[in-house]
């Protein structure tokens, strides 16, 4: 760890969270958490059990009571006064992250600027949620309200665990809900700090962290005293939770994986195409990101041009310890997610794949102890192969080649999930059709990666329900109420 690098707090408290204290878990279970980059155990947690799902929603639906009826400019005060220590501790909450989930610590504290910004996006639509006014005639007066929904729980994923509990805690809030995070089992650690620092801003039981597995969040999606479940998380994970929140008919939010597609066409600069395909992969998550378009589909006019450029631009991102501020690319969450995405790369090869770069861990030195993989692309992939149809939430890129746009577009549109797609071209008219032809909830044109706060983000088919990042997310912590007054009092 070099001087420049704060020195890390790991959280004093590593309890469960809820009513505005710290608990120990009922079944005295706990476990341990570590840091990926050398195996190390970091600390070791409670984790929930049913038990305590069920005190803390009890908690959870006391604060409720309180928090519903503060008004909306006083709940935006507080938002905005966490946001603020969301800001003043960012680098130390970063580089919590960074050593419990393996992401780079400068890539980390621009998860912790992320949250803040979207704690106060929220903040600053307290008014927006309005209602509307019904013509009923002089003699009524018809209109809707909005209020909040009760109890939400959010159950998190490991790649940005600040900024997912961070801000993604901001739109119930500012709805007026009470909160209770699961954060990810993997990396519970920058969730608990942070619970420690807004200690007694919020009135007891709004914000809740409970550190747990599938059955604390099992728990609480199928609990009949939460209103809404929301996930970030796979596929299966979505469907578990959808299922279990079934038995009490609650609303889901879910974000889940994808297997998303870059298309370039043979008008683009293979420069451009080249560094998006790097970019847009985010290897320096180690392509652990649902977001990433690990399928590039080139042009056959440019498609060599643009592996021979790849080959120089993924160089920029080589494996290296974590915390060290010029590390570009982490490790792999787990040692049984490194086996997972070493067992793909394996697959491919053994299919026929071509390995363009990568292919292998990374284990020279201080790596040797860690879950690291070098950045891998596979040309030559063919659409049934596995690495070219399963989401690796790793750092593995598979490139197609095509010259037949329509069967180029059925391919893109052929799997079962559609989260993003980045399209890139120098004739609008071109992408601008394509976008309207591929099945996925967020389009980049001649851009990827980014996501924008106030655009709503989300997917089609199974790669979920409801989006988020707008205010389309702060309404959907509402409900709507309809009033109806007789004037005339008969």
């Amino acid at each position: 760890m070099t001087s420049s690098t704060p020195q890390p707090t790991l959280p004093s408290q590593l309890e469960l969270y809820y009513g505005g204290g710290w608990h120990g878990p009922s079944g005295q279970t706990r476990d341990d958490t570590f840091n990926p980059a050398t195996g190390e155990v970091l600390a070791n947690v409670a984790t929930a059990a049913q038990a305590d799902v069920d005190a803390a929603v009890a908690a959870a639906r006391k604060g409720f009571l309180e928090w519903r009826d503060v008004a909306p400019l006083e709940r935006a005060r507080i938002l905005k006064e966490i946001a603020a220590i969301i800001r003043q501790h960012g680098d130390e909450l970063a580089l919590i992250d960074s050593l419990n989930c393996g992401n780079p610590y400068g890539e980390m504290k621009g998860d912790a600027t992320v949250a803040a910004a979207q704690m106060d996006f929220f903040a600053g639509l307290v008014t927006e949620m309005k209602g509307d006014t019904i013509p009923m005639g002089p003699d009524r007066v018809n209109m809707t309200v909005r209020e909040p929904l009760g109890v939400v729980a959010r159950i998190l994923a490991f790649n940005h665990p600040l900024m997912f509990c961070g801000g993604k805690m901001g739109a119930p809030l500012a709805a007026g809900n009470a909160v209770i995070v699961k954060p990810p089992v993997q990396a519970p650690l920058s969730a608990l700090r942070l619970a420690e620092l807004i200690d007694g801003l919020l009135p007891a039981g709004v914000f809740n962290v409970l550190p747990g597995g599938t059955e604390a969040g099992a728990g609480l999606a199928s609990h009949p005293g939460v209103d809404k479940v929301t996930l970030i998380g796979s596929v299966a994970a979505g469907r578990a939770v959808m299922k279990s929140a079934s038995d009490t008919l609650k609303p889901v939010l879910l974000e889940l994986g994808g297997k998303n597609a870059l298309i370039a066409y043979p008008d683009s600069d293979p420069d451009k195409v080249a560094d998006a395909i790097v970019a847009g992969m985010n290897f320096g998550w180690c392509g652990q990101s649902c977001g990433s378009t690990s399928r590039a589909f080139l042009h056959d006019d440019l498609h060599d041009a643009v592996v021979e450029r790849l080959e120089k631009a993924v160089q920029r991102f080589r494996p290296g310890i974590p915390t060290d501020p010029g590390t570009t690319m982490g490790a792999l969450v787990s040692r049984q997610h490194f086996d997972r995405v070493m067992g793909y790369i394996e697959s491919g090869k053994a299919e026929g794949a071509r390995v363009v770069a990568g292919g292998k861990a990374a284990t020279e030195g201080a790596l040797a102890g860690g879950c690291f993989v070098e950045p891998t692309i596979f040309a030559d992939v063919t659409p049934e192969m596995r690495v070219c149809r399963e989401e690796i939430f790793g750092p593995v890129l598979v490139l197609r080649r095509w010259s037949d746009e329509p069967a180029m577009l059925e391919e893109v549109n052929s799997l079962d999930v559609g989260l993003t797609c980045a399209i890139w071209s120098r004739d609008l008219a071109t992408a601008h059709r394509a976008a309207n032809r591929v099945e996925a909830g967020f389009v980049w044109i001649n851009e990827v990666g980014r996501h924008f706060l106030g655009a709503p983000f989300g997917g089609y088919k199974q790669s979920g329900l409801g989006r988020e990042e707008g205010i389309g997310e702060l309404m959907s912590f509402t409900q709507e109420k309809n009033v109806h007054i007789n004037l005339s009092g008969q």
